[in-house]
C-alpha cells in the first residue's frame, strides 16, 4: 500500500486550527479529520451516562461501551456518531469544549481515540487537527504544524463563532477565562500534553487572515 499523505496540526483552543485545516483539505483535495469532535462526542457520551468527564474511574467504567465513530458523507464532510446517532450538530457547546479537554486528561481515552485516528490516517490522505496529533497520533509525518494566536485574539474568534450560532450572553472576559482554563488543562496534563513538536512549524495566526494561513501552509508543504 502506498504511504498516505498525513498532515498534522496542533495548537490551543481558538487558534484557527480547524478553519485552516478544513480550508487546506479543500485546497489540496484531501479529507479532514476533526479529532476534537471525537473528544467532544466522548464527553457527550460520559454526560449521558451520568459520568463527570474529569472522573478517571467513571470514564474507565464506561470506555468499552463508548462507540464513537466517524463517517464521511458524499460531499466529503465529516460526521461523528455515537452508535447509530449522528451527534455532529450537538458538539459545539462550551460545556462539551471543556468536557473534551477533561476526558482528554485520561490516558485510556487518548489511547483509544488516537488508535482510531491512526487507522483513518492509514486509509486516507488526510489532515488532522487537535492537541497531540504531531506528538502522538502522527509523530512520523513530515507535515507538522503548530498553529497558535494570542489569548485575546482566540477569545474574540471564539466569541464570534458563538454569536454566529445564536449563542449570546457571554462577554469577552468570560470567554478568555474559559480559554485560559482549557489551555491549562491541555498543556498541564501528565499524559500527552499539548506541546510544540521539535520538528513542527509554528504558525502565529494573530495578525493573519484565514486565507493567508492556508497560503502559508501550502507553501511550507510544497517545500517539504
Amino acid at each position: 500500500m502506498n504511504q498516505k499523505m498525513n498532515i498534522a496540526i496542533d495548537g490551543p483552543a481558538g487558534a484557527g486550527k480547524s478553519t485552516a485545516a478544513k480550508a487546506l483539505a479543500k485546497r489540496l483535495g484531501i479529507r479532514y479529520l476533526d479529532t476534537g469532535a471525537m473528544y467532544r462526542a466522548m464527553a457527550l457520551y460520559a454526560i449521558r451516562c451520568g459520568v463527570r468527564p474529569e472522573d478517571p474511574e467513571g470514564m474507565a467504567s464506561i470506555l468499552d461501551g463508548a462507540d464513537v465513530r466517524v463517517k464521511y458523507m458524499e460531499d466529503g464532510s465529516q460526521h461523528v456518531f455515537l452508535g447509530d446517532e449522528d451527534v455532529t450538530g450537538l458538539l459545539r457547546t462550551p460545556e462539551l469544549s471543556m468536557g473534551a479537554s477533561n476526558v482528554g486528561l485520561h490516558p485510556p481515552v487518548r489511547q483509544k481515540l488516537a488508535e482510531m485516528q491512526r487507522r483513518v490516517g492509514m486509509q486516507y490522505d488526510i489532515i488532522m487537527d487537535g492537541r497531540d496529533i504531531t506528538t502522538n497520533v502522527l509523530p512520523n509525518t513530515p507535515y507538522k504544524f503548530y498553529i497558535t494566536a494570542s489569548v485575546e485574539e482566540r477569545a474574540r474568534r471564539r466569541l464570534h463563532e458563538m454569536e454566529q450560532r445564536g449563542e449570546t450572553g457571554k462577554i469577552l472576559e468570560e470567554v478568555k477565562d474559559e480559554i485560559a482554563k482549557r489551555d491549562a488543562n491541555d498543556m498541564g496534563r501528565a499524559y500527552m500534553p499539548l506541546r510544540i513538536a521539535e520538528d513542527a512549524t509554528v504558525v502565529d495566526t494573530t495578525d493573519m487572515t484565514a486565507e493567508e494561513v492556508v497560503d502559508y501552509l501550502v507553501r511550507k508543504i510544497e517545500e517539504l
